[in-house]
């Protein structure tokens, strides 16, 4: 796994400063009246006299008065002018970062990203993304605040063989069932719930073999086949399976042409899972859920050649390795 953090903060310390002034005056004494004193008496100290001034307890006085501090000016504000982010920095890999303060709109590439509240996002890059990619913000002072993300490549599971694909493409029948679960596919990915699981750390739906990963292509004779858009887990048939983190339910429905039984659930911020091929589904359309929690069963509906769990995750238009979300399996 690659990953990289940046950002940084630039703290400015306070000034902070203190002037205080006592001022005391003195009047001129006036004239004593005359008074008729013994000899050698001395004359009490007029209190307005210099010399009374200096009496001890006038200078315990004037000791007691207290400084008058100027007012500590406002703490400067700090604002954050670059992003920061973590993930993975690699092809079918994943970024969650914090946008720079005031940003009004933000982008991956050409793809606009969905900013919360707190500035924080999710990004992610497609299976075949370039090797480098504009990460942007404007601020709503109109200035541009970009930078490029270096996106490593990988070495994908490619079979090459001497065969020809098959010509023709899919009938015209099929076709015609085929249209309205892609549509219903296409509108459930499009829904925005606000769910926050693209946040969390994933956990794995089930545990078991790997029966197939993401990325792994056949090439017919030089044309390219599509890809594994998933990772396939087989742990048995019939075998509860989870969610992998907080979401909810957008699509939960049996029957589809390839994916049998199929259920995805959006996690916000244009993230989402996909699970086919499932042999019961127990959440409804609209639910939310949490990480954890049962959703189906393992199966083999639809198109499948044995009981497995195929699960897909979806950024936007890009598809994503659902391995980097979760790590090794215990």
């Amino acid at each position: 796994m690659i990953g990289r953090m940046m950002g940084w903060s630039v703290f400015a310390p306070a000034a902070l400063g203190f002037a205080a002034l006592v001022g005391c005056t003195g009047s001129e004494a006036a004239a004593p009246d005359t008074v008729s004193a013994a000899p050698n008496a001395a004359a009490p100290a007029d209190p307005e006299t210099p010399e009374a001034l200096e009496t001890p307890q006038a200078i315990a006085v004037e000791q007691m008065v207290p400084a008058q501090a100027a007012p500590e000016p406002a703490p400067a504000l700090v604002q954050n002018t670059r992003f920061s982010y973590a993930g993975e920095l690699t092809q079918g890999g994943y970024i969650r970062g914090q946008a720079p303060d005031d940003t009004v709109q933000a982008s991956l590439g050409e793809q606009v990203l969905d900013i919360a509240e707190d500035g924080t996002f999710f990004a992610a890059f497609d299976r075949d993304s370039a090797g480098i990619l504009a990460l942007s913000a404007t601020l709503s002072s109109g200035q541009i605040i970009r930078e490029n993300i270096t996106v490593s490549p990988r070495d994908w599971q490619i079979e090459r063989v001497n065969i020809a694909r098959r010509p023709g493409g899919p009938s015209a029948s099929f076709m015609a069932r085929r249209r309205p679960e892609l549509n219903a596919i296409v509108a459930s990915r499009a829904v925005e719930t606000g769910a926050q699981g693209w946040s969390q750390d994933f956990i794995w739906p089930v545990t078991g073999r790997i029966s197939g990963r993401f990325g792994r292509q056949r090439i017919y004779r030089g044309e390219p086949g599509s890809y594994h858009g998933g990772i396939d887990i087989a742990p048995g048939n019939g075998v509860p399976f989870v969610s992998p983190a907080d979401g909810v339910v957008v699509l939960a429905r049996t029957g589809f042409s390839l994916e049998g039984g199929l259920i995805i659930i959006d996690h916000g911020q244009g993230l989402n899972s996909a699970f086919l091929h499932a042999s019961r589904i127990v959440v409804e359309e609209g639910q939310a859920v949490t990480q954890g929690q049962h959703i189906g069963n393992v199966g083999s509906t639809g198109r499948a050649t044995g009981p497995h769990l195929h699960w897909g995750l979806k950024w936007k238009a890009a598809r994503l390795d659902p391995l980097l979300f979760v790590g090794p399996m215990n």
